[in-house]
């Protein structure tokens, strides 16, 4: 898989942990699989946080996040969570993500778009992506 030819898909378990005492997945939540997506994503392109820290000194940071809450997610649900990288810059990155139900991709539970920024770790000011890197 290529970063900008495919779409990442990663699949999650609401627990009573993500619920308010409704049963429904608390707003703040969204973040947190949104997050974990996208780290998923970046090992799957054969990275992680670490190495990119350690190998490369930079760090990836959110500027940006929008999201639209279309529908509950709830207790004990399968869900998928989407990653598409929609473009990259010379020093961040665009993706689109979507969560939806396991059983019923078409179901859009939940819609983001998040411009995320490499930063050299040493100062925390924007620095180009490495080459070879996306």
């Amino acid at each position: 898989m290529t970063a900008e030819s495919a779409i990442f898909n990663w699949p999650i378990r609401i627990y009573y942990e993500d619920t308010d005492v409704s049963g429904v997945v608390y707003h703040a939540n969204y973040l947190r699989y949104f997050e974990r997506a996208r780290t998923e994503w970046l090992r799957a392109q054969g990275l992680s946080q670490e190495s990119l820290r350690m190998d490369h000194g930079i760090a990836f940071t959110v500027a940006n996040m929008e999201i639209d809450f279309l529908l509950p997610a709830r207790l004990d649900e399968q869900l998928n969570v989407t990653v598409e990288l929609i473009s990259r810059k010379r020093a961040s990155l665009i993706f689109g993500q979507t969560l939806h139900r396991l059983d019923a991709p078409e179901q859009v539970l939940a819609r983001a778009k998040a411009r995320v920024g490499c930063v050299d770790i040493a100062n925390f000011r924007p620095r180009a992506l490495p080459e070879g890197v996306f």
